[in-house]
């Protein structure tokens, strides 16, 4: 089979993923790969020129690397390792005048080496347009008479929602079309019948999120990114000068960069399309939100605007008009700033690289498994699980039609689950509300008494957002939030104090753990915690942490029968760079984690292919998990990844190395590319990192060198991710309202101090597309205590692909 790829529409980061997956997976699938240049209108315009479609006769490192390939044996990835075209995409000189060039050819055969390194690029390597011409019958005859002219079958295609519906038009006017052709004398009978059904998959690349059935599109979770480090570099001169700056951000029928990037940066107030401002004028409600935060001691206003926010009667609501009434109403020195097209630049964010490449993959699969009886699909995502959705049914449903007749309930039903928590979320954190929102209820609705958050074990990225969020909660619900320091021990040592509204204001952009964090669990003293417990009257438990986290929770309800302290609800978020908490399939700071090992990488990939022919063994944190190792290999396309869950014996070793050897003997003479290994650090207590450097060193002979580098505690610091500080809002406020929900409960049970319910002591995990509340008692069930994380992994798969992505899997 021939199978070819577009990227079409505004470009964004991810896309160059998608590519480099597609073409890969095709590859390893045993098809030929094509790679469609600008997108419908290379389509349209096909090729021009003739190409040749042998692999490039470059000699070789190692003459004899070829014949060492299972024994000499032919395989699909040796047949299409290179056709010379991918530095002319990657460089940019395709239409240079001399030399080799793309001039006259826009539908191009693809080599496994041809798309190496892409991923790590922003935009789309191989161009996209926006083609009038496709849309005219007369354009799409002409692209389907150059993919018949091609001998391609089947057709990836990467784009919004525009795009997208017009891959589904292609698709339904293929039988026709084909028999235009077919009439007109421009394809034969036999070409006629082989290509009656085309196999087409769509992939939504977009930066404004603004797709129906899938959470996230390509290209929105870097854009996010962006926006963030405007914000987080905004705040510091906003703060310096006691300043209000009005942001305007992409988004024309979608709000979710605006709504995200205003829980994520800790905004004042925000306009987007699918909620306007509930008070007429809206002036009025927003000045009233400003004015009380600056009564209480803010020094800074941030208002995001997305550009298509319009007020209830759909009038538009402009960054500039925002500035004025700011200035006039409030008096606020106040300056716009518009982030334009910054938004869609820059190199992809981590899950803009593993996401994308799994959804390649994911779309070469369907289309193998395509018949005239099937559907085509586009490929989507619900939290962390790639899916397929008929491609019909999502280019039906656009999420800018319910606006113009003014059904914003039906415009937030169309967002995924988390747009609407997310923006709850926002009002909850960011709004002041004064006297408690339950202030004028009966006493006996309110935790009147100290509801306590702590952070235990490790710092992640997130904590400090989830702190944030828990406390602004709890002073809207009228409840007491304090904080204890440095975990158990802390408690022990009464470092114990009340938290404000403005004192957690600027904490959303923070690394680590402002109320420090430490290791130490409760059954050092269950006793002399429980005194703690009662001497502060606690009536709830949050603890935000990793497996330490998971494991104090369970010592407390196990003790709840010896010390009535514990009979209270308590709760576990899951906060660690392993991500070992078992049941959960994230846990605040991965991402965090994971941006940071992609940064460090690529600078060391960088030496790395600037010398050539070096290998670095690059080792990571992660303790006996190995998430951290495994999806950032994914993320840096990584030659080679050793985790603690699969070991390393000399079998193992004595294959890798002979990998090496051949890749590195594949790579055109002098042009060798840097390749990285990835090692967890409990990967193995024998065959330690810089003894697998020393090794691939002495082995590569003349092929390669090799050094190592631990990146240790890096991981752990830095800004967290936006992805990180919103999921902390998310979670941390499910978790108040499981505290509340319970404490209700067992204020109506006649003798509350002689019983809590097993489920009032839990962890919040992600499950697929849900959050769900898992009892303590039942997740220990599913923990592997000794090498402290869950028994199952859900990642685990990835490594398999992590290597067949390398071409070990077909070398050795």
């Amino acid at each position: 089979m021939k199978l070819a790829v577009l990227t079409s529409g505004g470009d964004s980061a991810g896309m160059n993923a998608v590519v480099r997956a597609v073409v890969k997976a095709a590859i390893l699938s045993g098809c030929e790969a094509w790679i469609v240049r600008e997108g419908y209108e290379g389509l349209v315009r096909g090729n021009t020129e003739t190409q040749a479609l042998s692999t490039v006769d470059e000699p070789f490192a190692d003459p004899t690397a070829r014949q060492r390939v299972h024994s000499g044996k032919a395989t699909n990835l040796i047949e299409n390792l290179r056709f010379g075209d991918g530095d002319l995409l990657r460089d940019g000189t395709g239409d240079h005048a001399k030399g080799r060039t793309l001039k006259g050819r826009y539908i191009v055969r693809a080599g496994w080496d041809d798309v190496r390194g892409w991923f790590a690029e922003g935009g789309t390597l191989i161009g996209t347009a926006r083609s009038k011409t496709f849309r005219t019958p007369a354009g799409r005859l002409a692209a389907a008479y150059n993919l018949i002219k091609e001998g391609i079958d089947a057709l990836v295609v990467c784009g919004g929602d525009g795009s997208l519906t017009g891959a589904d038009l292609f698709r339904s006017e293929w039988p026709s079309l084909i028999s235009t052709l077919h009439s007109e004398g421009k394809i034969t009978d036999e070409q006629l019948s082989k290509h009656g059904h085309l196999r087409i998959v769509g992939l939504v690349g977009s930066i404004d999120n603004d797709m129906s059935m899938t959470d996230l599109t390509i290209g929105a979770p870097t854009a996010l990114h962006r926006i963030c480090e405007a914000i987080d570099n905004i705040n510091s001169t906003a703060a310096s000068h006691s300043r209000a700056f009005v942001l305007e951000v992409m988004g024309r029928h979608c709000g979710w960069l605006a709504l995200l990037a205003a829980v994520s940066a800790g905004a004042d107030f925000i306009f987007i399309p699918e909620c306007p401002p509930e008070k007429d004028p809206w002036e009025d409600e927003m000045c009233e939100a400003i004015q009380m935060h600056r009564e209480v001691g803010k020094r800074k206003t941030l208002v995001i605007v997305a550009e298509g926010a319009h007020d209830s009667n759909l009038k538009p609501i402009r960054a500039d008009y925002v500035r004025d009434v700011l200035a006039e109403r409030l008096g606020l020195d106040s300056r716009v700033t518009t982030l334009g097209h910054i938004q869609r630049g820059g190199r992809p964010c981590a899950y803009d690289r593993i996401l994308p490449t799994l959804q390649g993959i994911e779309a070469v699969k369907a289309v193998l498994e395509a018949t005239p009886d099937t559907p085509s699909y586009m490929i989507g995502v619900r939290e962390n699980k790639i899916t397929r959705v008929p491609l019909m049914e999502a280019v039906a449903m656009p999420l800018r039609m319910p606006f113009a007749a003014k059904d914003f309930e039906r415009a937030m039903s169309l967002r995924d689950p988390e747009f609407s928590q997310s923006l709850e979320g926002f009002k909850t954190t960011s709004l002041l509300h004064k006297g408690g929102m339950l202030s004028e209820e009966k006493p006996s609705k309110r935790i009147r008494h100290p509801l306590t958050s702590s952070s235990i074990g490790a710092p992640a990225g997130g904590m400090n957002a989830a702190t944030r969020a828990a406390v602004r909660y709890c002073i809207k619900q009228g409840h007491t939030p304090l904080a204890i320091h440095n975990g158990f021990k802390g408690l022990l040592d009464n470092a114990i104090h009340e938290l404000s509204w403005l004192g957690v204001d600027g904490w959303m952009s923070r690394g680590g753990s402002e109320l420090g964090t430490n290791r130490t669990e409760p059954k050092v003293d269950l006793g002399a915690v429980a005194s703690r417990f009662q001497e502060h009257n606690f009536h709830a438990l949050m603890l935000i942490g990793g497996f330490e986290a998971y494991t104090s929770l369970a010592d407390l309800e196990k003790n709840r029968s010896l010390y009535p302290a514990f009979r209270i609800p308590m709760v576990h978020l899951p906060a660690t760079i392993s991500n070992n908490v078992p049941m959960t399939e994230f846990s605040l700071g991965s991402d965090t984690s994971l941006n940071a090992l992609v940064d460090a990488c690529d600078a060391i990939k960088q030496s790395a292919s600037a010398s050539r022919n070096r290998v670095f063994v690059v080792e990571t944190q992660g303790g006996q998990s190995g998430y951290i190792a495994t999806m950032g290999a994914m993320a840096t396309g990584a030659a080679l990844v050793y985790t603690p869950e699969q070991g390393m014996d000399l079998d193992m070793l004595r294959a890798d190395v002979k990998f090496l050897k051949i890749r590195y003997g594949l790579d055109t003479k002098g042009k060798s590319e840097g390749r990285l290994v990835i090692r967890n650090e409990r990967a193995s207590s024998v065959y330690t990192t810089d003894m697998l450097a020393d090794m691939f060193r002495e082995e590569g002979g003349g092929l390669f060198d090799s050094r190592y580098a631990s990146l240790g505690h890096i991981l752990q610091g830095g800004v967290p991710t936006p992805m990180d500080r919103a999921r902390a809002v998310r979670l941390s406020l499910r978790c108040m309202a499981f505290l509340e929900e319970h404490h209700q409960s067992l204020l109506a049970r006649p003798h509350r101090s002689q019983c809590a319910p097993p489920e009032s002591a839990a962890v919040i995990t992600i499950q697929g597309s849900a959050l769900k509340w898992v009892p303590v008692t039942e997740m220990e069930k599913h923990a592997d205590t000794k090498n402290r994380r869950g028994k199952e992994a859900w990642w685990a798969p990835i490594k398999g692909w992590v290597e067949a992505l390398s071409g070990r899997s077909e070398l050795v």
